[in-house]
């Protein structure tokens, strides 16, 4: 069985794009040998307050175990509790380049416009990789923007592996079939996203039914009023794209059910299935965040299981590279 790792930030408010494009094919998927992180040392590479930062890191554990995560059947767990992510990542800076970090297409969004970019910011990619390798992933189920992190982490395992002996899995990027790039209702170019640029083009998991059907009404579409998926019908392929996550039947299959009704048939339609898929996470995350003692509780054996793993691939990891063993 292939061993799984995956890992999400805990900034900004959890949206539609997540849920589609990543926790729910996390839920479906999840067994023994898959871990799943809130990473919440790359959310400080940014300015960020420490008590927002506390706050959202048990708010996304709720949203993730809302969606389906079951700790007994996989590991969840908080990045900064397994200290060997930090100790791994050292090591690895020793053996990633300077040029590659600096092709990183997401620092270069990331720091544009900043007046300081920190040396983490910068380095965030080489954390990532030492997330993913400490656990020997044989995949990584990651959105199309992550591509990029998954071969750069590739490259530096097998760099490792030639100048110090066979010691990592070399990991592959996964992508579901569907949902993997949900673009924002407003500004179909770019991707959904956790930020509060675009409150209307994005939809929430924490927005009321009403709320949600509301953006989904207004969304951007086209000037025409054939529901189908292509390149000049941007919002209307997204739209599609959405639905056809949502409701597990093909792009094509949606196209035809739609021949012959307008615009405004096709958003009820769809704002209807995505209400329908989040309604049960919305209730079962109502519940679970009036107890978040317990969510902590659960987080912190997530942290002793993954644990395990991580120091037993570092105990060989400090051999290979010649560190004098306590």
């Amino acid at each position: 069985m292939a061993r799984v790792f995956s890992g999400v930030q805990p900034s900004g408010a959890p949206h539609l794009g997540n849920y589609l494009g990543a926790w729910s094919r996390w839920a479906r998927e999840q067994s023994d040998g898959h871990f799943y992180c809130i990473v919440d040392l790359h959310a400080i590479t940014i300015p960020h307050d420490p008590a927002v930062l506390r706050e959202r890191t048990v708010d996304l554990a709720c949203w993730l175990l809302a969606c389906g995560l079951d700790p007994d059947a996989a590991t969840l767990f908080v990045q900064s509790h397994v200290r060997e992510h930090s100790e791994c990542t050292w090591i690895l800076n020793c053996v990633a380049s300077m040029g590659e970090l600096q092709r990183m297409v997401q620092f270069k969004e990331k720091s544009e416009g900043r007046d300081f970019i920190s040396v983490g910011l910068f380095d965030y990619p080489v954390l990532q990789a030492a997330d993913i390798l400490l656990y020997h992933a044989d995949e990584v189920p990651v959105g199309e923007d992550q591509r990029q992190h998954v071969e750069l982490t590739r490259d530096i395992a097998q760099r490792f592996n030639s100048r110090f002996g066979d010691t990592f899995t070399l990991p592959r990027a996964t992508f579901p079939k569907t949902g993997a790039r949900i673009m924002d209702l407003q500004h179909v170019d770019r991707k959904m996203s956790k930020s509060a640029e675009s409150p209307q083009g994005t939809i929430d998991l924490a927005d009321s039914e009403e709320a949600t059907r509301k953006k989904i009404m207004r969304a951007v579409t086209d000037s025409g009023s054939e529901v189908r998926a292509a390149p000049d019908k941007q919002g209307i392929t997204n739209l599609l794209d959405m639905l056809s996550a949502a409701t597990g039947k093909d792009v094509a299959d949606l196209e035809a059910h739609f021949v012959g009704k307008g615009y405004g048939d096709f958003k009820r339609e769809v704002a209807e299935a995505v209400n329908g898929v989040l309604r049960p996470v919305r209730d079962r995350y109502s519940e679970l965040r009036d107890d978040p003692a317990a969510v902590e509780d659960l987080l912190r054996k997530g942290a002793d299981r993954a644990r395990a793993v991580a120091a037993a691939t570092m105990d060989g990891v400090r051999a290979r590279v010649g560190l004098l063993l306590r």
